[in-house]
């Protein structure tokens, strides 16, 4: 399970989602996330659908590493549309004991699973396309102005970038701690959830202390290389905008108009 889980993770590639400033995907990803909000009914869910499809035949994602991105989360979203559908009011369609489906209710049930499965698989898709340090980078320049207010941009974007690279790591060593325990007797794998949760519970310590001990060895080697913030500091790689930025820019934001017209006429 832990094998599968894909955030953080970053696929190197020269496609032009690769080749995005990453202040143009940042930007992309929140104005998706704000048209998925906004979709209302099937038209403007399908048109959503749609662009989500292009961006990944764009990137040239496997459709392998998105099924692995959903494998973690498919209860979550399983036991979220179960709960719409029972707890919303509407024509009934059946109804046994104290519990009944209606026709409302099921259309709300699809729509939140289509609604968290885009929002996840697109939000992985920023990962898979931009390095960590690239969307630190592009996250401190979008968030520049609020210097003015003695916001710590810098170091906000700093620990996003270190949490981001540190996950697919803790991820491998939790994995490792895993497999020495098995080797030791440890059973992850049988019974039901209680006992699955309590036979994590010794991963806990291990994980803990050898996530504390990277923490101090980063701290350290921060300081041996004199790091004051980002006072002085200067980039190897300058972001700076291009064309296909403000085309891509440009196409965001007439999927946000479409979405937004779809919903009010009811198309």
């Amino acid at each position: 399970m832990l094998k599968d889980i894909t955030l953080g993770q970053y696929f190197p590639g020269n496609t032009v989602a690769h080749r995005l400033d990453p202040r143009t995907k940042l930007i992309l990803t929140i104005i998706y996330i704000v048209a998925l909000f906004l979709a209302k009914n099937w038209f403007s869910y399908l048109l959503v659908l749609l662009s989500a499809a292009a961006c990944f035949i764009i990137t040239r994602v496997s459709f392998r590493a998105i099924l692995r991105t959903m494998k973690p989360i498919v209860v979550i979203i399983v036991i979220t549309a179960i709960l719409n559908m029972f707890l919303t009011k509407g024509e009934p369609i059946f109804s046994f004991w104290v519990f009944s489906v209606s026709r409302e209710g099921l259309k709300v049930a699809l729509f939140m699973a289509m609604r968290l499965i885009l929002l996840i698989t697109f939000t992985f898709l920023l990962t898979f396309t931009t390095s960590p340090i690239a969307l630190m980078d592009g996250l401190e320049t979008l968030l520049a102005p609020l210097k003015k207010i003695k916001l710590p941009v810098h170091e906000l974007a700093m620990m996003m970038g270190i949490a981001l690279r540190f996950i697919p790591t803790l991820i491998e060593e939790t994995q490792k701690i895993m497999n020495a325990q098995k080797a030791r007797g440890a059973d992850f794998d049988t019974g039901n959830i209680v006992k699955r949760a309590k036979a994590m519970l010794p991963l806990l310590v291990p994980l803990f202390v050898s996530a504390f001990r990277r923490a101090d060895e980063l701290a350290v080697a921060m300081e041996c290389r004199c790091y004051h913030g980002d006072k002085g500091r200067t980039r190897m790689k300058v972001l700076k905008m291009e064309a296909r930025d403000f085309f891509a820019l440009a196409l965001g934001a007439a999927l946000l108009v479409c979405v937004v017209i779809l919903g009010r006429y009811g198309l």
